[in-house]
């Protein structure tokens, strides 16, 4: 399994940006694939996740409202579009991945494959 992220950068306040993450090595319609960040200092957070067969969605409450996850199947690709960025957004985020075995997961430890991460800052 390998994850690829991408679309990381530099944006201002109120700001918009779009992550993606390319899946390759395994079933895409079959997993779960989330995206979780990490700012400096402080814990990972799972802020949403997405059942690549079905597009069953959890968004954690520091997302609800200005994040909104996707999924491709054609191109094995798990889309992240942010808007309304904040500082505290600033992070890097990764894109995980687990089978789709059993319950919707929302913690970071129960995803099995990460990507790269891609670094967000926002600032002015």
């Amino acid at each position: 399994v390998q994850l690829q992220a991408s679309g990381g950068g530099l944006v201002q306040p109120g700001g918009s940006l779009k992550l993606s993450c390319l899946g390759s090595g395994f079933t895409f319609h079959d997993y779960v694939m989330s995206w979780v960040r990490q700012a400096p200092g402080r814990e990972r957070e799972l802020i949403a996740c997405i059942r690549t067969g079905s597009g069953f969605t959890y968004y954690a409450d520091s997302a609800k409202g200005r994040i909104t996850i996707s999924r491709d199947i054609a191109k094995n690709t798990v889309n992240l579009q942010m808007s309304n960025l904040k500082p505290e957004d600033t992070a890097i985020y990764y894109c995980a991945a687990r089978p789709a075995i059993g319950s919707l997961l929302t913690t970071p430890g129960a995803y099995d494959y990460w990507g790269q991460g891609t670094e967000v800052t926002v600032s002015s």
